[in-house]
């Protein structure tokens, strides 16, 4: 028989971390090169410049002979790294991406090595008992009150609404009921919200405006009162962590509407969820629990590597519209004789045991190390300051600012151009009154002095 190319080891069974050591010194080496190499939050030069090396890195992409493993891992990674927004940089604060914890990440390369598929039980046996027990314990965060809580893993915020969304449809199915849903949220509710109503076949969302960033009480109450006459069954979706400002909306008089109207409610809680981590502040998100389903993120206050988002729903009995058959996976037969049935748990097929990181980070570091890493992130760590403008006091680690009296242009110009010179990844935010500057604190390392030095490069290139 041909001898295999090298690099065609495999990373499972008792030899694959034997093959694995020695691609990992490679990988962990290029990964710091390439930072080095950086010197910075993301590359300068801008996407032309990027573009061209990475062209110039993997020309050509499918060579007639390969060069080997570990030229091809130091090569590409190094170019990855090099070319990377790094989240764990103090200066790369636009975006809801965080950077993930060191012991997560190790966790995750246990993950793809055993590379289980969650769609059965007989590909996933350990990883399909440790993702029942894990979202379980965490739906028991959002529903403390509820006797059997549990929670299906997501890629994230979107996916977790959508799926919302869908239970409440089918909900809304049921006999005695007269469709469509309809969808009330506020303007300040995440995109998916819409894109999910349109992938459902549902009726545009009724869209209310909230110029203070939030869903008012007054707002929802005079739209409920002033429906139509045989207005369809309503969902109310509120925000728990906007994405603009991290404002969290007025949950318990919101689900005081949603129960005098017997509507049904979703929370999307993907940014502010895990302040249920948090004694301090966990306490903001009074009522969560009154939600029929919440969405939350891992990966973004959790310092998770992507992806790991959940639903939780109070009730299992709420996810019974996900049933689904397909006798190679979850034949009647292997049910009924006790083998668990996994294809309910999700819209996928084959999916990561995205569980597996998230179980780790909590049996090490527990509820009050993920807290504290939380109160951390919310510390109060941008002072007044004469020259800069303020929106608001932030609610969770979102700080939107701007230099006085700058103008929209000088703004998106600021913005842009320390992107193109490599030296702070900052994002943008459009309130009632303009647009801001926007920095999202997601690493819990940051200090003042890092703050200080990122508005002393923003007021290096505002004009005079």
């Amino acid at each position: 028989m041909p001898v295999p190319p090298a690099g065609t080891a495999l990373a499972g069974g008792t030899n694959g971390p034997r093959a694995l050591r020695p691609l990992l010194d490679t990988v962990l080496d290029a990964l710091t090169a390439g930072a080095e190499d950086r010197a910075g939050p993301l590359p300068a030069g801008g996407p032309d410049t990027v573009a061209r090396a990475v062209h110039d890195a993997c020309h050509p992409v499918l060579p007639d002979d390969g060069t080997g493993p570990h030229t091809a891992l130091r090569t590409l990674v190094h170019t990855l790294a090099a070319g990377a927004a790094d989240p764990a940089d103090p200066h790369c604060a636009a975006h809801l991406h965080c950077p993930p914890l060191a012991l997560a990440t190790a966790a995750d390369l246990a993950a793809a090595a055993l590379n289980p598929s969650m769609d059965s039980w007989d590909q996933a046996p350990a990883a399909s008992a440790l993702e029942s027990l894990t979202s379980r314990a965490l739906a028991a965060l959002v529903y403390p009150h509820a006797t059997a809580p549990d929670a299906l893993i997501t890629t994230g915020g979107t996916e977790s609404n959508q799926l919302g969304l869908l239970l409440a449809r089918e909900a809304a199915t049921t006999p005695g009921t007269a469709g469509p849903l309809q969808i009330i949220c506020g303007a300040n509710a995440h995109h998916s919200i819409h894109r999910s109503a349109w992938l459902l076949g549902l009726p545009t969302p009724i869209t209310l405006p909230t110029p203070n960033g939030t869903l008012t009480p007054d707002t929802l109450h005079t739209c409920l009162t002033n429906l139509p006459p045989h207005t369809g069954p309503l969902l109310i979706t509120a925000t728990a962590g906007t994405t603009d400002s991290g404002a969290i909306d007025p949950l318990p008089a919101l689900a005081d509407l949603a129960h005098h109207h017997r509507a049904r409610l979703h929370i999307d809680a993907a940014y502010g969820g895990p302040l249920l981590f948090s004694d301090t502040h966990t306490k903001a998100l009074q009522g969560l629990d009154r939600a029929h389903t919440v969405a939350l993120d891992l990966h973004k206050l959790g310092w998770q590597p992507v992806a790991a988002g959940l639903l939780a729903v109070p009730d299992p009995t709420t996810l019974t519209p996900l049933t689904h058959q397909a006798d190679y996976l979850n034949a009647d037969d292997d049910t009924e004789a006790g083998l668990p049935d996994l294809l309910h748990r999700s819209l996928r097929t084959t999916r990561r045991p995205d569980i597996l990181k998230i179980a780790v980070t909590l049996k090490a570091l527990g509820r009050h190390g993920i807290g504290t890493l939380v109160d951390r992130t919310l510390a109060d760590l941008i002072e007044a300051h004469p020259r800069y403008e303020l929106h608001s006091r932030p609610t969770l680690s979102t700080v939107l600012f701007r230099p006085t009296g700058a103008d929209h242009a000088t703004l998106a110009t600021i913005r842009r151009t320390l992107l193109t010179e490599g030296r702070a990844v900052l994002g943008r935010a459009t309130t009632p009154t303009g647009l801001w500057l926007k920095v999202t604190l997601l690493n819990p390392h940051t200090q003042p002095g890092d703050l200080t030095t990122l508005l002393t490069l923003v007021e290096g290139h505002t004009p005079r």
